[in-house]
């Protein structure tokens, strides 16, 4: 962490959704349960396998059709997770009901009350890779109704992170509906690999939140200007700043 930068010298975060806000990794677990229910294969796979292989399969699909909304993609994940751990194939309307997953999602316990702190400080943004319905029903849950200055979806963007289209389309967003230019805003995220590494390709600051024991969107090089394990944290130092 460069100890010359302050949080308070900024106007903007983006937020990465699913990982940093919700708790990704417990709402796919849940959302697996039926599968392997079915398979009676619950307890066969440790929580670090099924995350590796699911990241997999959702990055390769994500590359291969970057248009599709989440609901639809995790849909076409689902089968071709149960081929790679060797399970019996899912139906279409179950695959269909995983996908419709990602509203239940739960959010992570800090995360309505760090947002409503930052939010006194900051203009708050959402790019996530997912579809305004799947985003709406989270906002509209799990994250309290929150209310975020701009959201910006894959399903906007016609590209999933980490492709650089979706951070392209938030800055100049940020700039003509915020006033906020790109040296004004902190990328604010969990995944090294969905949100920091491309952060630094675009030339924006970054705030890793680590939640530790994550294990999708990890990479061997981790890139951040600031760390912390919670957002609750971050908070936590912005107001320390302002004191």
């Amino acid at each position: 962490m460069a100890t010359d930068l302050k949080l308070s010298d900024y106007r903007l975060l983006c937020f990465d959704v699913y990982g940093t806000l919700v708790d990704w990794e417990t709402g796919l677990l849940n959302a697996l349960k039926p599968l392997l229910a079915a398979n009676d294969a619950a307890g066969k796979f440790s929580k670090e396998h099924l995350l590796t292989v699911y990241h997999e399969l959702e990055a390769a699909q994500q590359a291969e059709t970057p248009s599709l909304p989440y609901s639809e993609l995790l849909a076409r994940v689902y089968p071709k997770l149960a081929v790679r751990l060797d399970l019996v194939n899912p139906t279409a309307a179950e695959s269909a009901e995983f996908g419709r997953s990602v509203g239940a999602w739960p959010a992570f316990p800090d995360t309505v009350d760090a947002l409503r702190r930052l939010q006194r400080h900051y203009k708050l943004v959402v790019l996530s890779n997912v579809d305004r319905d799947s985003f709406a029903a989270t906002n509209a849950g799990p994250l309290a109704g929150t209310p975020f200055d701009l959201v910006i979806t894959a399903q906007d963007v016609g590209a999933y992170k980490p492709d650089l289209a979706g951070f392209a389309h938030m800055l100049q967003k940020a700039e003509a509906e915020l006033g906020v230019p790109r040296d004004q805003v902190i990328q604010t995220a969990q995944s090294q690999f969905h949100d920091h590494h491309p952060a630094k390709k675009v030339g924006l600051k970054s705030s890793w939140i680590v939640r530790p024991g994550a294990v999708m969107g990890n990479r061997g090089e981790e890139l951040y200007d600031w760390k912390f394990d919670t957002l609750g944290a971050m908070a936590d130092a912005l107001e320390s700043e302002q004191q």
